[in-house]
């Protein structure tokens, strides 16, 4: 059992303040949102494995149906290296705990969905009383889209199958044809990186575990981060200062540019667009992203280091 209490280490360390809050602290995110996310999943992929291996080991040290399954292709040798043949009263409880968080966080996970679904379902069937579809004539290259007439400027991609972005009449009226391409940009970058899915997981994962800081902090960064990350692919194409004016034309009745502001991101961002920090270089982003991938190797070689050493 000396590799489940490695597993739960490297889950105390991953999961502890330092780390989601050392992260949460650097600056290099904002230069690079996409690697930024990649990191944070990275992170948690590595948490989310650590207890499902340690679930498993603890299951097999347990239950003899469980050991045999797991290990039935193994030699003896490597069964006796993880010394499972008698399971102490704290590994049957450390195997409960796990076994009920893995199902709260499924549990979770389904109810976000769910959720998520029926929100889905409730705006299509009111867009569908109230929005026509666009005429024809606009051009195809803007994708399928939803004119809302409405005085309330606006625009939003709205998930599912197929995904429909809505802009009300309010927000045409603003907009220059520009400032529209932005916006539309801006809306498909979200549903090309499928930030829909990524904002669910970390939702749910907040959500069912509040008091652990990595789920938190993951939280409160992938709904930063997406928007910069689509903010970057409408400036991109369009340029830093027609997004900029675009973002402040659809939200300046609400206070955009105003510090006190409930939408505070909204301000981060016009200005993140209007002076945009530099990128990371090439090398420095590849490094980002390998040592990010491998992280979550680590729970796969702890699990499999004594099994390993023993065929050696």
């Amino acid at each position: 059992m000396t590799v489940c209490l490695l597993l739960l280490s490297t889950v105390a360390l991953m999961a502890a303040v330092p780390v989601p809050r050392a992260l949460t602290r650097a600056v290099w995110p904002e230069r690079e949102p996409v690697v930024a996310l990649w990191v944070w999943q990275c992170l948690v992929a590595t948490v989310l494995l650590c207890c499902l291996a340690a679930l498993v080991l603890g299951a097999a040290a347990v239950f003899h149906t469980v050991r045999d399954r797991v290990f039935a292709p193994a030699p003896p040798a490597v069964t006796a290296a993880y010394d499972l043949s008698v399971a102490p009263a704290w590994a049957v409880a450390l195997t409960v705990f796990l076994a009920c968080g893995a199902a709260w966080t499924t549990a979770m996970l389904a109810r976000e969905l769910a959720e998520a679904r029926r929100r889905r379902g409730r705006t299509r069937a009111h867009l569908r009383e109230r929005a026509p579809d666009l005429p024809a004539g606009l051009p195809g290259g803007r994708g399928p889209m939803l004119v809302l007439e409405d005085e309330y400027p606006d625009a939003w991609w709205m998930p599912g199958h197929p995904p429909q972005l809505v802009v009300t009449t309010g927000a045409l009226r603003r907009l220059s044809g520009h400032q529209l391409d932005a916006v539309l940009a801006h809306e498909r970058g979200h549903a090309r990186a499928h930030h829909d899915w990524l904002l669910h997981l970390s939702t749910a994962l907040a959500t069912g575990f509040p008091r652990v800081p990595l789920f938190a902090h993951f939280c409160d960064q992938t709904h930063r981060l997406v928007e910069l990350a689509a903010d970057d692919t409408a400036s991109r194409r369009h340029g830093h200062l027609t997004t900029a004016l675009a973002l402040i034309e659809l939200n300046q009745h609400r206070g955009v540019l105003s510090c006190a502001s409930s939408h505070r991101l909204l301000g981060e961002r016009v200005d993140r667009l209007l002076q945009p920090p530099p990128r990371l270089g090439p090398r420095r982003r590849a490094l980002a992203t390998t040592v990010a991938a491998l992280v979550p190797l680590l729970p796969l070689l702890i699990t499999f280091a004594p099994g390993l050493t023993a065929l050696g």
